[in-house]
């Protein structure tokens, strides 16, 4: 469960919070809590801060999800990992 599933489920119990039976309340909490147990801070400097809030703000995203976007991009686009699995042995249909 990543941590957008995470923060929605917690959200939709907070808008629904008396329909919300107590252990379904006390998983969600417990891994809510893991969560920001087991996180990462990663410290920026500060202009470098302020791109990223402005950046995660346009991509409408969390800090961390632009954070963990920026290093995907930047690992494929330096080919550390490929973008797409080509299936080499493959049947094509002769076309380009």
């Amino acid at each position: 469960m990543t941590a957008t599933d995470t923060a929605t489920l917690l959200e939709d119990a907070a808008d629904r919070i008396a329909d919300i039976s107590r252990p379904d309340l006390r998983i969600m909490l417990r891994r809510a809590a893991l969560r920001l147990r087991n996180a990462g801070d990663i410290s920026m400097d500060d202009d470098v801060e302020d791109v990223l809030r402005d950046l995660a703000g346009e991509l409408d995203m969390t800090r961390n999800d632009t954070i963990g976007f920026i290093v995907r991009e930047w690992i494929e686009k330096n080919t550390y990992q490929p973008v797409h699995e080509l299936d080499e042995d493959g049947k094509v249909d002769d076309s380009a």
